[in-house]
């Protein structure tokens, strides 16, 4: 219920729903942007259903506008800052609540300010819970002056793009953040997230995000228009002019707006890392290359700053995270993200559910350790801790190369025999004491790290199991995982493995099946992202599909001939014909003709069908065709495969004979060839 408080001595309009607060002071009276009526949808879904309902009503729904404003996933740009419950926040361009939910949870109050109301009230429904949130409605430069001088964080995400919108001057980016500057606290922090104009994404093939457009950051907006995104460079010298010293990139992975993976100029991907890159499902896009290589391309140039698609800028104290990896697209009882900060990485909790599963970590370090002592595979270090209420596991930090990079490194230079010598080695270390009740059944190239001195550590054990598992099933699912990211690995000869391993074909549909269930496991009853985005099905396109779509575009118009030479007409045996009035040289023998007028719905009056120079009559029984008649000599093809079948067995035949064909075709739609035939116009 949306409760109205006037406060007359301030001229407060506050109206509240729940424990939220809306201060209407500076709203205008009506909303000048709405996104329509998808904007009623979310405000239907946030009044009448609880945050617990989101991900079945995502998956229900198969839309990305739902997706977008709702999914969990949107949190992550703001979970890993360090703000705590003595701290204030400001939100600028609150929009639905994407992220308000998670600053309440973190911080002692969030003002938050959005030109609309409907927007506001989308929020304030979905967060109706919280008692520290404040959503000022208006324009921000109205609402601005009266906001306090002492935010310990002011989050920019997806707003900073707008400036010239908000600040009408020569030099708006510059002028919003001395302006937004005025409210830091001392010591404070403004938070930026923004795209990156040379996000590789663009390049490979995906429409600019806010004008839907092609390449139009790249080519540096030559339409026009108030949206402008950066470079890393360009970000940097705009805050250089308006005096920051201490500016922090950090790069989200895919990008700001579904982030998995965070990295930093301290800790930045590795090859191999990268290969969630098929995530804009808001329109069709391109894929002129595959990401996941030109990223580890990158990567190894050195250049990966310059190609992230998405850009989170700390201008203020450096925060003590250096990378951060969720996995909160899962069940709720496996929800957590690791970070990696003073040194070590740590696995944290994301849902109170999740506390058992990190304990369970730490049980699965002292079961898989007591199981490989004496071998030559060691296991992480992990501890156990309590910081507040929250448990969290810590593992020392190791630098070295994982397995999987070592492995790929054999295939490209073609070490083909190293390559197995390096499986054989991992097949060796991983059955030591197979016959005992522990499992790392997540024992993965990429999750074994050899360091400089050549010992072989397990880093990653999360999903250990207390039962006994043949080493050739656990070796299969890594080669299976293995092969499957990177079609660069396709050279990798399976059955010489599955020979090694002495896995059937039987086996391996066993395993794989195994693996299915797995993931389930893993997610619960929740579609992946990869199949929510199949559902929402936004097309891709290739650069093959490209070329067929451009070579059918070509030939649709082409009258196509078929001659059966006695085994049926085929593709081998035709040919494309650019007139619609032609003679063509008949070898003898031909069983029957095709004549396909094009490749569309369409009308077709035959003015003249010649064999030898004799006329054949359209209506005969030399002549067929599957349309039907409206004219005189006149048909209506209800397919986009229309043909005239002219049989020529009991026709005069010479050793070369000359048909001759006059035809006039239009192209008509279906819904008018329809309405033709049902109303009899023939």
């Amino acid at each position: 219920m949306v409760k109205k408080v006037e406060k007359l001595d301030k001229l407060d309009k506050i109206e509240e729903i729940g424990k939220i607060k809306l201060n209407l002071n500076h709203y205008p009276g009506e909303d000048f942007y709405c996104d329509g009526d998808i904007e009623d949808e979310l405000l239907t879904i946030a009044r009448d259903y609880s945050k617990v309902e989101y991900p079945r009503i995502i998956e229900e729904k198969k839309s990305w506008p739902i997706l977008y404003h709702l999914s969990s996933l949107r949190e992550n740009i703001v979970e890993w800052l360090p703000i705590d419950k003595t701290m204030k926040v400001l939100e600028v361009g609150s929009g639905c609540g994407a992220i308000t939910g998670a600053l309440a949870k973190k911080a002692k109050e969030v003002t938050c300010i959005d030109l609309s109301k409907k927007r506001s009230m989308i929020n304030a429904y979905r967060h109706m819970e919280c008692d520290n949130v404040t959503i000022h409605v208006g324009n921000f430069q109205d609402i601005e002056p009266d906001l306090p001088c002492d935010y310990d964080y002011i989050c920019l995400i997806g707003v900073f793009e707008y400036a010239q919108a908000y600040i009408g001057s020569e030099t708006p980016y510059e002028d919003f953040l001395r302006i937004i500057e005025k409210h830091r606290k001392k010591d404070g922090s403004i938070a930026i997230a923004i795209e990156n104009k040379f996000g590789l994404k663009y390049w490979a093939g995906c429409k600019e995000d806010h004008l839907g457009t092609w390449f139009s950051g790249l080519e540096d907006y030559p339409e026009g228009g108030v949206v402008r995104t950066f470079t890393r460079d360009g970000l940097l010298k705009i805050v250089k002019k308006c005096g920051y010293t201490d500016a922090h990139m950090y790069y989200p992975y895919p990008d700001y707006k579904f982030m998995t993976s965070l990295y930093s100029d301290d800790y930045l991907p590795k090859r191999g890392e990268l290969s969630l890159n098929q995530r804009n499902f808001d329109r069709e896009r391109l894929q002129l290359f595959d990401e996941k290589l030109v990223f580890d391309t990158i990567i190894k140039e050195e250049q990966f700053p310059m190609f992230s698609n998405s850009y989170m800028m700390i201008l203020g104290p450096e925060p003590k995270v250096k990378y951060a990896k969720y996995s909160n697209d899962r069940a709720d009882a496996y929800q957590i993200k690791t970070v990696y900060r003073n040194g070590e990485i740590e696995k944290h909790p994301l849902s109170k559910e999740a506390e058992k599963h990190i304990e369970k970590i730490y049980d699965a370090y002292r079961k898989l350790t007591e199981r490989f002592d004496g071998s030559e595979l060691l296991i992480n270090q992990c501890e156990l801790h309590q910081e507040g209420t929250e448990v969290y596991a810590s593992f020392e930090y190791l630098e070295g190369r994982t397995l999987e990079e070592l492995l790929d490194e054999c295939l490209e230079k073609e070490k083909i025999d190293e390559f197995h010598m390096l499986f054989n080695e991992y097949l060796k270390r991983i059955s030591y004491h197979e016959e005992m009740p522990v499992c790392d059944y997540d024992l993965i190239f990429a999750n074994i790290l050899i360091t400089p001195d050549g010992k072989w550590h397990v880093i990653d054990y999360e999903w250990t199991f207390e039962k006994e598992v043949d080493t050739k099933e656990i070796a299969f699912r890594a080669i299976y995982c293995y092969v499957l990211e990177n079609e660069k690995r396709n050279k990798l000869n399976l059955d010489l493995i599955l020979q090694k391993l002495e896995i059937t074909e039987s086996d391996a549909s066993r395993y794989r099946q195994q693996e299915m269930k797995f993931q389930k496991y893993v997610t619960g009853k929740r579609m992946s992202m990869g199949e929510i985005g199949e559902a929402i099905g936004q097309p891709v396109y290739t650069l093959n599909d490209l070329s067929a779509v451009s070579r059918d575009e070509k030939l649709k118009n082409k009258v196509q001939i078929y001659e059966d030479m006695g085994t049926g007409f085929s593709e081998e045996n035709s040919y494309f014909l650019d007139e619609k009035e032609f003679e063509l040289t008949i070898a003898a023998g031909r069983k029957m003709l095709r004549i396909d007028p094009c490749s569309d719905y369409c009308v077709v009056w035959i003015k003249e069908l010649k064999w030898n120079g004799t006329v054949i009559p359209v209506k005969s029984r030399f002549v067929s065709c599957n349309g039907f008649r409206v004219g005189e000599n006149t048909y209506a093809f209800a397919t986009q495969d229309p043909n005239i079948t002219l049989s020529t067995a009991e026709l005069e035949q010479k050793q070369e004979n000359l048909l001759a064909v006059s035809m006039q075709i239009t192209a008509v739609p279906l819904e008018t060839i329809n309405h033709m035939q049902k109303r009899g116009l023939f």
